[in-house]
């Protein structure tokens, strides 16, 4: 029997022939991330065992992104933990405020993952790098203190989902549709620890920046890691950034998965995720017309310069809707200097909305946009459980940047065709 792409990726770094759903194995790590609210829990673990050296310190990222720039004494605390052991081990990725970006969107831009790799991250959306063709997937803190001090992991090698997609998307559907229309169609539990592998003609037509969200979001499937095919797109992406050698894995043809899903890209709409879960999906006109009173624009899902550009598209010319409060977050510095260049930052600002610099901030409820209760906001953000952004009874509702600045405009669910109609 073959093996997927991601079985391959683990055979590997496991050193082994083969491997088969359901092996446990110990595999070799090529990048062990951590944030600032996972990172100073490893370093209590790594420390308490008696941990002294890291494994190596070129192959650890730590990213404070969350509750930065530090919004109050504890986020402080946390922060001044991962700095000192940072600079205690010399750690080389070491990203901090001013040259901190959101941690999914900062790695692939600094060429830190890349194809092939197997990286393990103290943070759920660790997955986003399976749009390089890497196995990549979020693990606990204790794991990554072990991944620190080992530079290895144990895993259970998952089954996986074939994903086909076909066609091409139309105007105003993103790559964001795409995994919510599939989160939808399969449930947040429909690919429970295993791996969601796309495939078939359709995967051409997407951005880099359509993979990286589609993959961010396998978690909110339930999935241990979702992974797109290394093509030309991937390897122009790479050009300049990635230095270390790409190792490029292919499914064999007769690798066995679970199930097939077909997707025909030319048949979405723009979608939206409900509260209180992924999973309760309608198309953006569905809906239309329901009030809100927040918008945010960003996060590692939808925080780069493409998905500020299409935000600016629907927002140029126009105003926030009164009542309503719009803040867009670029996701990295580099990507807040290119939207300062392309004047996307200007239309925003005109527009009426808050510009911020690089945070995960509100999509965690941390600070940045945290509502109140009775509250309810459309965001590019990638999780609308109970509470996530703030009051248990504040309402979260995920869309697209067209979708989220169509509703920002409008002051209620709005298709940007919707709001060319009124």
């Amino acid at each position: 029997m073959g093996m997927t792409m991601t079985q391959k990726i683990l055979a590997f770094h496991a050193g082994l022939p083969e491997v088969k759903a359901g092996d446990l194995i110990e595999a070799k790590l090529d990048v062990v991330l951590g944030n600032d609210v996972t990172t100073p829990v490893a370093i209590k673990v790594f420390e308490d065992a008696g941990f002294t050296k890291v494994f190596d310190k070129d192959k650890i990222a730590i990213v404070l992104d969350h509750y930065t720039p530090c919004k109050d004494i504890k986020s402080a605390q946390l922060c001044a933990t991962a700095r000192n052991f940072a600079k205690k081990h010399e750690i080389t990725h070491f990203y901090d405020v001013g040259r901190v970006g959101i941690e999914h969107a900062l790695l692939p831009e600094k060429g830190i993952v890349g194809p092939g790799d197997c990286i393990i991250g103290a943070d759920s959306h660790t997955c986003t790098y399976g749009a390089l063709g890497a196995f990549s997937t979020g693990v606990g803190s204790t794991d990554m203190a072990a991944g620190m001090a080992s530079g290895e992991n144990w895993f259970k090698v998952p089954e996986a989902i074939k994903v086909t997609l076909k066609g091409k998307l139309k105007k105003y559907v993103t790559g964001k549709d795409v995994i919510l229309h599939l989160i939808g169609l399969i449930g947040v539990d429909g690919a429970l620890y295993k791996s969601i592998e796309f495939a078939g003609e359709g995967v051409s037509e997407l951005s880099m920046d359509d993979r990286f969200t589609i993959s961010n979001m396998a978690i909110e499937a339930g999935g241990k890691n979702g992974i797109f095919p290394v093509d030309e797109k991937t390897m122009e992406y790479i050009k300049g950034r990635f230095t270390r050698e790409p190792k490029i894995f292919k499914a064999d043809d007769d690798a066995h998965y679970e199930r097939e899903v077909v997707i025909d890209l030319d048949a979405l709409e723009p979608t939206v995720s409900l509260p209180h879960l992924p999973s309760n999906t309608k198309t953006a006109k569905e809906v239309s017309g329901l009030e809100i009173n927040q918008v945010v624009i960003g996060s590692c899902t939808n925080g780069r310069i493409s998905d500020l550009r299409a935000a600016a598209e629907i927002l140029k010319g126009r105003k926030v809707a009164k009542g309503v409060r719009c803040i867009v977050i670029p996701a990295t510095q580099e990507i807040y200097m290119q939207s300062i260049k392309e004047g996307l930052t200007e239309i925003f600002i005109q527009a009426g909305c808050a510009v911020s610099t690089p945070t995960c901030g509100p999509c965690l409820g941390g600070h940045m946009g945290v509502m109140s209760e009775g509250e309810r906001a459309v965001t590019t953000t990638n999780r609308n459980f109970v509470g996530r952004m703030g009051h248990v009874k504040s309402e979260v509702i995920l869309a697209s940047p067209y979708v989220a600045a169509a509703s920002a405009v409008a002051g209620c669910v709005m298709t940007p065709e919707g709001l060319k109609e009124e």
